[in-house]
């Protein structure tokens, strides 16, 4: 008879309890030290574990990845960012807070995520396989910030001829974590003002009729 394999509820309870704190150490390491000053030997140290334990949680690329989904959203996985109920609560507000809303949310998730971000597209130049995982996030990270476009102009938020194609691409651009680093890294702003910032330009770049500045 082969072993009979038996997983309780405790352990497996115990086993996404590790993996989380793995997880959690290597957003912290990689947004600190970057994907290549980062070792699995630091991961252990710092999440309290064996380097056996790291190994057997994912490869290093795919640690990188789960570490940028759980500090953007709690969790990993790769379902849509718009289905999860942070994005869901705020699409079922009026207009006016919802906008103030997203800005919120964008903000605090820029805050968590810059560092490991630039850690993960500075990882896509030099590893394919970090750079096909990238090319993926990219795409969702699109259909995300399309699904803001058009919920934006179900609610007639958008004026004049609507381009959604030119106004995603826009919105990507202002939203980017990329953008958030220049301004309160580069230039130091706080926080208070990137976000009155954000708000602004998205009313002015996205929610404004843009016929006028075309051509």
């Amino acid at each position: 008879m082969g072993t009979r394999r038996y997983n309780s509820p405790a352990r497996e309870e115990a086993s996404a309890r590790t993996r989380r704190r793995i997880v959690t150490a290597a957003a912290r390491l990689f947004a600190r030290d970057g994907y290549s000053g980062t070792t699995i030997a630091a991961i252990a140290a710092e999440a309290g574990v064996s380097a056996q334990s790291v190994h057997l949680a994912g490869a290093k690329r795919s640690l990188l990845m789960a570490a940028f989904e759980l500090t953007l959203a709690g969790d990993e996985g790769t379902h849509p960012l718009h289905e999860r109920p942070a994005l869901t609560a705020i699409m079922a507000l009026p207009a006016d807070d919802a906008l103030d809303a997203y800005v919120s949310f964008l903000a605090q998730a820029n805050a968590r995520t810059a560092g490991i971000h630039r850690a993960l597209y500075d990882a896509a130049r030099t590893d394919d396989a970090v750079a096909a995982l990238v090319a993926d996030l990219d795409r969702r990270r699109h259909e995300d910030i399309r699904a803001a476009v058009v919920w934006a102009q179900s609610r007639g938020l958008l004026r004049g001829e609507v381009d959604a194609d030119e106004r995603t691409d826009v919105l990507t651009y202002l939203v980017s974590p990329d953008t958030y680093r220049f301004f309160t890294g580069d230039l130091g702003w706080d926080d208070e003002r990137y976000r009155s910032w954000l708000r602004d330009a998205i009313e002015r770049l996205v929610f404004a009729d843009t016929s006028s500045r075309a051509g």
